[in-house]
């Protein structure tokens, strides 16, 4: 079993930065940040391997960063420029080495224009 803990949400206004933080129980193969608008179905917005391989969604490039603390179990995810259609419950994901998801209570990030 692998818990997750979210922490970083919030509101904020558009043009503005918000950093979420997501800490592991134990060492994952793979962390990222998937998000749920309201709505709409959950979508990848980034993911980093333990080795420091990214991968971002086409509508986050450039805004986001994802960076991981391997000692810590950590991954972060600073959110610059944001704008309102980034609201969204963002989930924290793990992958295991032996491919098994899981999942963070999700943290509500909301945009105001």
């Amino acid at each position: 079993q692998v818990q997750l803990v979210e922490s970083g949400g919030g509101l904020v206004q558009a043009g503005g930065s918000l950093r979420l933080s997501c800490a592991a129980s134990r060492s994952v193969n793979r962390m990222g940040w998937y998000r749920q608008g309201p709505g709409k179905q959950r979508e990848l917005v980034s993911t980093i391997t333990s080795g420091g391989s990214t991968n971002y969604a086409d509508s986050v490039k450039g805004r986001f960063t994802i960076t991981r603390d391997n000692a810590k179990n950590t991954v972060y995810l600073q959110m610059n420029s944001l704008k309102p259609e980034d609201t969204a419950v963002y989930y924290c994901n793990g992958l295991t080495w032996a491919a098994v998801n899981y999942w963070g209570q999700g943290t509500q990030v909301t945009v105001s224009s």
